[in-house]
């Protein structure tokens, strides 16, 4: 019900960008150029500074975005209580969530959430953790699923399950026939891994470490920066490599890949954020404590 002029240049404020706020949007770039012209000779003033390219909220433009998000928001928290009260469950929900829960876990869960409530149009956002929690924050989106714990500040955080990462290796592979295998294992064969700057990485990285395996003494001979890539690489013989175990089911039950758990074994926390201060209908409520309760089945290994 809001004014559409407000929200889409309420996106635009946000992104500082009219192609990314069409993106979002749903919308053509001139279609958005056009309802913002059509606010700012509403309001009789500018609302960006546009220079080099670039655009800049003017000072009046920093005070309508401040009432637009107001405005936004309360008529959000209207159309969620209006709902609530004829007993439907509908509406969107913005989600985010980082690419293994994305592409591996979540599918799954929003698949039995919409077959609970059909009437509910979620809209899912990929990106990395960080994103996401900035999105979460700014309340562009409800509700984020990320791959380790946030801290941000202006986020309520809720650990919502344990993702374990296991080692993939070729079914002719040595280590194929064994039940576990230890850290110091890892440096008599070749090993693929993520590149640096990964941040399933860095996890690996400090998971050896902390076992008295450095990350040094791995006989690296191949760094990827895709989980499918790493996979093939593994399934042609050309080394072993760690990954979440939710990434492999369909390959193990091929028999293109073997996994064997680390001893001891390396798990991840997947992380449930949401803004503490936004309203939380009952729709999103209901999609975070359906989320809690839902059980993210690691694959059968052998």
């Amino acid at each position: 019900m809001a004014d559409r002029r407000l929200q889409v240049f309420y996106t635009v404020a946000k992104q500082l960008s009219f192609t990314k706020a069409a993106e979002l949007l749903f919308m053509t770039q001139p279609a958005v150029t056009f309802q913002v012209k059509q606010l700012e000779e509403h309001l009789n003033t500018r609302l960006f500074e546009r220079t080099h390219g670039k655009i800049a909220l003017t000072p009046a433009g920093e005070l309508a975005m401040h009432y637009a998000e107001r405005i936004l928001d309360i008529n959000t928290e209207m159309e969620a209580r209006m709902a609530e009260l004829t007993g439907q469950m509908t509406g969107p929900l913005m989600i985010g969530a980082s690419t293994t829960i994305a592409e591996y876990m979540l599918p799954r869960i929003l698949g039995a959430f919409k077959a609970k409530h059909p009437q509910v149009q979620a809209r899912l956002t990929v990106a990395n953790s960080e994103t996401i929690e900035n999105k979460v924050n700014d309340h562009t989106l409800d509700v984020g699923l990320i791959e380790a714990p946030s801290h941000h500040p202006n986020l309520t955080t809720h650990v919502c399950c344990d993702d374990e990462l296991l080692l993939i290796c070729a079914p002719d592979h040595p280590y194929a026939k064994l039940d576990k295998i230890a850290p110091r294992q890892l440096a008599e064969t070749p090993y693929i891994s993520r590149e640096a700057g990964s941040g399933t990485r860095e996890v690996i990285d400090q998971y050896l470490r902390d076992h008295g395996m450095p990350p040094e003494d791995l006989n690296i001979v191949m760094e990827l920066g895709s989980r499918e890539a790493i996979k093939g690489a593994v399934e042609a013989g050309l080394g072993v490599a760690i990954v979440s175990g939710s990434t492999i089911v369909k390959e193990l039950k091929l028999g293109d890949l073997v996994a064997v758990p680390l001893d001891a074994p390396l798990r991840r926390q997947l992380t449930l954020v949401y803004a503490q201060e936004k309203f939380r209908s009952k729709l999103l409520q209901s999609f975070l404590d359906f989320v809690d309760t839902c059980q993210l089945t690691q694959p059968k290994l052998k």
